[in-house]
């Protein structure tokens, strides 16, 4: 009878009990759970058209005309309210550290939201507001220092730079916040077409250079006080006015872009009976229970990284230590190095740093022409040779930038005190040559990453986040390596 009943026990491998094939594995079940609702087996969603990312991708026209500002206004800023150049680039530690936390914890997050207003545009709109109200922040820390108790005269306003400080720190986790959701919103509606990824990376791209036009254009003219005079006082200077009046501008173009690009598409809302992507199993326990910690859950999906993956994730680490002193110092090495001024003393340095904001506004031109044609050339050479030709471009025009400090810098300027038109010119060339491989440092890493990220099931938010650790941990080193040279040099 013992022998009669073992067959019954055993089973044959890969079949049932009824002798009938199993059902195919659904992903994210557990070998002891139960396996998730059909919800989880609906069909891709349609076809999004083309115009539709193009709309979508519009908010980076708002977020980059706030960081165009950023970039051309605030580091001479900081100095008229009494912070050190030695210590400016320790002021934009805050961007890296920022970076390095909130978009992978944001991307996490908005992988998993349920909220019914979408996954990615709550986090879109919520970034938009926190610019918002970093700018008004920022550009009114004059006057909010003066009415916590700073002194009308003296070098320096620590309430003043306290407020700058904590505006600033916002203006770096608002833009984090709505960037990286809104590549990550592309890529899901991209799909799995890598084409289609690419182009709408490359729409990002060129909202991103639009912005940056836009800003810089407004960076670079010095009368916004004499069209918005309320926002001269008697804590805030003429350059302090045409800072405020021109995050003024920021926050109603930042308005209309957010609103152009939350309305155009109809996220579908991620709820419990549906598979959450972010994980690298699919597991619906990972989007049921989120007592696990971020942290480790995020240093977990390194081990499902491939060679492809890691290489993407070097070069972009390589090329961002090349980026970040250009960026942090652009127009302050024009005002310094270009025109030898010094923000206390007289105007040849905000002189030069209006033209260093002019040399960015044709870096955008050019960017976001490159932008325009990228898809092309990627198709005709690959992404990975147009990436490499473009690194190879910007080292050239780094090495152009020193010689053309060294020959400034042993070259008799005239009666005036300014460079001579050849010095400026060069200059200018060499700011506007890298913006077609900045156009591609925007674009190419983000659509290969998240169409590498795809077989591993990972979700894109994760993935944006994944990169933007490859961009800010060698901004981090390279703000500390500043920072000590500065030291060193007794600056």
């Amino acid at each position: 009878m013992e022998r009669e009943k073992r067959p019954l026990k055993e089973t044959v491998p890969g079949r049932h009990r009824s002798g009938a094939p199993p059902p195919p594995r659904v992903p994210g079940r557990h070998r002891g759970g139960a396996a998730p609702p059909v919800a989880a087996l609906a069909p891709p969603p349609p076809r999004v058209p083309l115009r539709q990312l193009f709309r979508v991708a519009s908010v980076a026209c708002g977020v980059q005309f706030g960081w165009a500002l950023q970039l051309s206004l605030l580091t001479p800023y900081v100095q008229e309210l009494g912070i050190p150049h030695a210590f400016a680039s320790l002021v934009w530690l805050c961007g890296p550290l920022s970076g390095l936390i909130v978009q992978p914890l944001i991307g996490h997050l908005s992988d998993r939201s349920t909220s019914s207003f979408g996954r990615r545009r709550p986090y879109i709109v919520g970034g938009a507001a926190t610019i918002g109200l970093s700018v008004l922040l920022v550009g009114h820390s004059a006057d909010l220092g003066r009415l916590l108790g700073d002194p009308p005269a003296g070098s320096r306003h620590p309430r003043a730079i306290a407020v700058y400080l904590l505006g600033f720190w916002l203006l770096d986790v608002g833009n984090n916040t709505t960037q990286g959701p809104c590549r990550a919103l592309l890529a899901d509606l991209a799909g799995k077409d890598h084409r289609r990824t690419r182009i709408a990376n490359a729409y990002f791209s060129l909202f991103m250079a639009l912005g940056n036009i836009l800003g810089f254009a407004t960076g670079s003219y010095s009368g916004w006080f004499t069209i918005l005079p309320f926002t001269v006082t008697s804590a805030c200077s003429i350059n302090c006015a045409n800072l405020k009046s021109a995050f003024l501008l920021d926050i109603i173009l930042l308005i209309i872009t957010t609103y152009i690009s939350i309305s155009s598409v109809q996220e579908v809302p991620l709820n419990s009976s549906s598979v959450a992507p972010y994980s690298a199993e699919g597991t619906e326990e990972q989007l049921n229970h989120g007592q696990e910690a971020f942290l480790w859950e995020l240093i977990g999906s390194f081990r499902y990284l491939t060679l492809p993956v890691w290489m993407v994730l070097i070069v972009t680490a390589l090329t961002w230590i090349g980026w970040f002193p250009f960026i942090l110092f652009d127009t302050d090495w024009m005002g310094r190095e270009i025109y030898r001024g010094n923000p206390d003393e007289g105007q040849r340095y905000q002189t030069g740093v209006r033209m260093g904001a002019f040399g960015l506004m044709l870096n955008s031109v050019v960017l976001g022409f490159t932008s325009m044609v990228i898809e092309k050339m990627c198709r005709k050479l690959g992404a990975g040779l147009v990436w490499g030709i473009s690194n190879i471009l910007m080292f050239f025009c780094f090495v152009a930038m020193l010689i053309i400090s060294y020959i400034a810098k042993n070259t008799d300027y005239q009666s005036s005190g300014l460079p001579s038109v050849g010095i400026v010119v060069s200059a200018l060339i060499a700011f506007a040559i890298l913006g077609a491989p900045l156009a591609v440092t925007y674009s190419i890493p983000y659509a290969m990453i998240s169409s590498r990220i795809e077989s591993l099931r990972l979700g894109q938010g994760l993935a944006m986040g994944i990169l933007n650790l490859a961009i800010v941990i060698p901004q981090k080193l390279q703000n500390c390596r500043l920072v000590t040279k500065f030291e060193k040099k007794g600056c």
